[in-house]
């Protein structure tokens, strides 16, 4: 987009662009609609535990959670791809449709399984609704310009980071509402929104579309589904299983089997694929999603640490421990704007993947040391440090792919940059889980090893009132049948560390807060490897025009040398049997 689409003009634009207030306007129905997937994910995380209690599951509520990974994770390049196809509007309420629907069968859910297929139909929709938002952006706005509207979605991810705690905490806390039980408003809540987000994308989202008869990739579909859902189940399951188990060994063949089957397929489909080779052969566009899939291991992989020390050695509820994740929303909205406005002036993107990931292994190395008393205003501190690093590399490592991928492949680009980003965090969660809960308990027995040797423990233990106390009773009881180790701990349930001494209390605290220490260690290790392939990348300069424009200029010249218009096949050898391209509005 030129500097002239800022300009508040709502008259037509000739080169294909949109006016500034016509962008703002399109922009409000992706708003909505991103609202609904960035609220979803707060607010249940929030009531998780609640919600499993009621539908008698806990020990399978990964399940609710693996199975909307998964189907989210494979749907986001089919979107992307059919969006190039067919358009963004059709797909994008088709999103938001799927996504309404899964919400509604999930307030309704009689069962844990229950819910974890419903939330899979959730996960349908949410695959296309962050990417897809995502690449109509791209079709609108130029590179160069399009950090200027990065705010608008932090915004909404500050808010929804915000609102959804607290809904999830007051959802989970009441016994019913309007006669329908509470935890289950969690879930419906998402239908009156999601009917307003429809209902705005469907009137504003008006942009031009030149389809060009392709063959749906279905094969290739069929072969990622195979690769991924047994590689994803077993990352997700994997440390119940055992990673060396026959299940996770049958799933890991499975899936090798599965993702060889789809780099074939995608070989033979050529630019019909899923995801066309062709962009791969770009040094620019394979370097920008090995660092989407390093910085999303690294990121969501210690990330999820952070909640899980709030709660268990802070003391800190699901809603608090949501609310102190605040500092990180602050730092990623601040770093955005910043970085947008000197994208847009500059054009150039380079210097802040690096500035990106180089904060992010600054916060890792802090978030290292953590303790058992480490201050909480100083983890807000670390956490805003994290913010401006994933602030600086999430936008901009997106735009390294949209920029160099034709326009017509915008929503396969834009989709494998969310597409790898996911399963980088896939990856790191299982990973990093499994280092977690590993080392913890050898930290625990060794954290009350050295408590032994202390007075203070020593009086603990000899104390009458608390002995008297049926909390540390028990507490003493399962230490004493473990040999004054951790074994006899349930580390699956930490609620008894509720009202227990904190002399006794304290070891397994320690624990807790040296295992969190060695996961931030090793993703410091990761995110420093982020940091090194980022300066790898190219200094590219930025265009002014965006999709659309693109678009229009190829057809212009086209027009002026007599020659058929660009379309997906002349551009790039796409399609077979592709018909000359037609413009409709959708």
């Amino acid at each position: 987009m030129s500097n002239s689409m800022a300009a508040r003009d709502t008259g037509p634009r000739a080169d294909g662009g949109l006016t500034h207030r016509q962008v703002l306007t399109i922009i409000s129905g992706l708003l909505a609609g991103m609202f609904l997937s960035a609220l979803d994910q707060t607010i249940v995380s929030s009531a998780m535990r609640v919600i499993a209690d009621e539908l008698h599951g806990q020990t399978a509520q990964a399940w609710a959670t693996t199975a909307y990974l998964i189907t989210a994770t494979i749907s986001t390049p089919l979107y992307g791809k059919l969006s190039d196809i067919y358009g963004r509007k059709p797909m994008y309420l088709t999103a938001i449709t799927v996504f309404v629907v899964g919400s509604a069968l999930c307030g309704v859910a009689a069962s844990i399984y229950q819910l974890a297929a419903f939330r899979a139909v959730q996960g349908l929709g949410a695959g296309g609704l962050m990417s897809l938002a995502l690449t109509i952006v791209a079709d609108i706005v130029s590179p160069r310009q399009r950090g200027r509207y990065q705010g608008y979605f932090m915004a909404v991810f500050g808010v929804s980071s915000v609102l959804g705690p607290v809904l999830g905490g007051f959802f989970a806390d009441l016994d019913d509402l309007a006669g329908v039980a509470g935890w289950r408003w969690v879930f419906l809540v998402n239908v009156p929104v999601g009917v307003v987000a429809f209902l705005i994308v469907a009137k504003v989202l008006n942009i031009p579309h030149h389809p060009v008869r392709h063959r749906v990739d279905y094969w290739g579909a069929a072969a990622l589904v195979v690769g991924l859902v047994p590689l994803l189940t077993v990352a997700e399951q994997g440390r119940e299983w055992g990673w060396s188990s026959p299940l996770s060994l049958l799933m890991f063949a499975v899936g090798t089997v599965g993702l060889v089957a789809f780099v074939l397929v995608e070989r033979r489909m050529g630019d019909e694929a899923l995801l066309p080779p062709r962009l791969f052969r770009s040094g620019t566009f394979r370097l920008a999603n090995v660092l989407n899939f390093v910085v999303g291991l690294g990121m969501f992989g210690g990330m999820m640490s952070v909640p899980l020390y709030l709660q268990i050695v802070k003391g800190l509820s699901p809603t608090e421990a949501g609310l102190m994740m605040l500092p990180t929303t602050f730092g990623i909205m601040v770093a955005t704007g910043v970085v947008g406005q000197l994208i847009a002036r500059t054009g150039r993107l380079k210097v802040f993947p690096i500035l990106g990931t180089g904060l992010l292994t600054l916060s890792y190395l802090l978030f290292s040391q953590v303790t058992v008393d480490t201050p909480l205003w100083q983890i807000g501190l670390v956490m805003v440090v994290l913010g401006g690093g994933l602030g600086q590399c999430m936008q901009t490592l997106t735009l390294y792919v949209q920029n160099d991928a034709p326009p017509r492949d915008s929503g396969a680009a834009t989709a494998s940059a969310n597409f790898f980003r996911q399963n980088g965090g896939t990856v790191g969660v299982a990973v990093f889980l499994s280092v977690l809960f590993s080392v913890v308990g050898d930290r625990i027995t060794s954290a009350f090893e050295s408590a032994a040797r202390t007075p203070e423990f020593q009086r603990a233990l000899t104390d009458p009132a608390v002995q008297a106390d049926p909390a540390n009773e028990r507490f003493l009881a399962s230490l004493e049948g473990a040999g004054g180790g951790s074994a006899g701990l349930d580390l699956n349930d930490t609620s008894f560390l509720n009202g227990l001494d904190p002399r006794l209390a304290r070891p397994v605290l320690e624990g807790f807060a040296s295992a969190v220490g060695t996961v931030f260690l090793i993703g410091l290790g990761v995110v420093a490897l982020a940091f090194a392939l980022s300066w790898f990348l190219r200094d590219v300069h930025l265009s002014d025009r965006s999709n659309l424009e693109q678009l229009a200029a190829e057809r212009a010249a086209a027009q002026a040398e007599g020659a058929p218009e660009p379309s997906a096949r002349s551009e790039e050898g796409t399609a077979r049997g592709a018909e000359p391209s037609t413009t409709s509005q959708v």
